[in-house]
């Protein structure tokens, strides 16, 4: 055999036989996406804009759980799937390129992710977490973690107060969702920073509700950023992921053995969808916000609805705040209803808007936080936080907002027929 090997399927491109190029997911720079391109250039072509082995403009699929090696101590870069893919790989340099991070962690959900990220501590370090976060994180911090000596402090991170009376000298991380979930509070980035390196701690901001089209925490102060990938990220309600991005490389070898020794990484296939999704990312999140805007105006004019929380409001208490560290304010809604027994007719008479769990899909979605994403957190807690029965959020889609709009319209009718004025 010669010592080069020809494989027509590549178009004629040749190689020493006993060395295989990295895949379809090359860092050389000839290949790399320029670092200077504007965000909604970098969405769309991701970190490298097509595959060097074949000139492929979408990355391949590499559904593969093993990879071969060209000879002893020789390595394409990729061993097993569940450490490393091609893919994957290229998705994570997108997602820490369009977070400005220094590295991205994909894995198969956004809990997975955290569960992940939580693995840097040990017991017995306390961690500050927001009170009006996804009540999927709560359990996971409640009941799996504190079992086993985690400390954890609920509290109104929106009150930079509140978050400086709550360290102590054993705090390590300071963890927010801003804008919150769901009460829409937004937490001041660069404060929280500032307060919780101080003492050498970290900043891990949940990302989720505005994705790096709208804020880039890492910017801020931040030390990670978080995302439930499934929701804005991949954009079309058809997969599951979630992501860590860090600023610096420090922790990048421990977070990618807990990510490799639990195997709870993200498929190829998942990753796909999550990269074919980001191209539209600019699109999909300048439709949202430009429906969730006249949506929410609408239903402050409701006669049914007591009150609106959406951060685009100038009435909003942190309105200033975002409008120094976001570019947007999203499309997330939440509001009360007068009469809580509006709340089971409104959601089996709309019909354009879907009722289901999740966010941040092209199709419209409204979810009742108490029975669904909130059910976890204990009453008390809940109902401090804001999430009590008359409370309805609502994800505004890419759809026509007047459509939206008149299907909530016909809703409410139903509710008054129903229910009396």
């Amino acid at each position: 055999m010669s010592d080069t090997a020809s494989n027509s399927k590549n178009g004629g491109l040749s190689y020493p036989a006993d060395h295989c190029p990295d895949p379809g997911v090359s860092l050389d720079p000839d290949v790399s996406l320029d670092p200077g391109v504007s965000l909604d250039t970098l969405v769309v072509h991701g970190a490298v804009p097509f595959d060097p082995l074949t000139g492929a403009v979408s990355v391949p699929i590499y559904q593969s759980s093993t990879f071969r090696h060209p000879g002893l101590g020789r390595s394409t870069g990729y061993d097993y799937g569940r450490a490393v893919n091609p893919t994957r790989s290229e998705l994570e340099r997108t997602i820490a390129r369009i977070e400005h991070g220094k590295y991205g962690l994909a894995f198969a959900t956004g809990m997975g992710a955290i569960s992940a990220l939580i693995k840097l501590y040990r017991p017995g370090d306390h961690i500050i977490v927001s009170e009006d976060l996804y009540g999927g994180t709560y359990r996971l911090f409640h009941d799996y973690y504190e079992p086993y000596g985690y400390i954890f402090s609920w509290i109104d991170t929106s009150s930079i107060d509140l978050v400086r009376a709550a360290l102590r000298p054993e705090t390590k991380a300071l963890f927010i969702e801003t804008p919150s979930n769901p009460m829409m509070k937004v937490t001041d980035i660069r404060a929280c920073a500032e307060l919780i390196h101080q003492q050498g701690g970290h900043l891990i901001v949940d990302n989720t509700f505005l994705s790096p089209w709208f804020q880039n925490p890492l910017d801020l102060g931040a030390d990670m950023v978080v995302h439930s990938g499934t929701k804005y990220l991949a954009g079309h309600n058809d997969t599951l992921s979630g992501f860590i991005v860090h600023s610096s490389g420090v922790l990048e070898e421990a977070l990618r053995n807990i990510q490799k020794s639990e195997g709870a990484s993200l498929a190829p296939f998942d990753a796909w969808l999550v990269l074919r999704g980001i191209k539209t990312l600019a699109l999909r999140m300048e439709r949202h916000e430009k429906n969730a805007l006249p949506i929410a105006r609408w239903l402050r004019e409701q006669g049914r609805v007591e009150k609106v929380f959406y951060p685009g409001f100038e009435d909003h208490p942190q309105y200033r705040l975002s409008k120094t560290q976001s570019r947007g304010f999203g499309g997330m809604i939440s509001f009360y209803v007068k009469n809580p027994a509006d709340v089971a007719v409104l959601l089996r008479s709309l019909s354009l808007i879907l009722f289901a769990e999740s966010l941040g899909g092209v199709e419209s979605l409204i979810t009742y936080p108490l029975a669904q994403t909130h059910g976890a957190i204990p009453e008390p807690m809940r109902i401090a936080a804001g999430v009590t029965e008359k409370l309805v959020r609502l994800s505004a889609g890419i759809e026509n907002a007047e459509d939206i709009i008149s299907d909530l319209d016909q809703a409410f009718r139903r509710c008054e027929k129903e229910n009396g004025l």
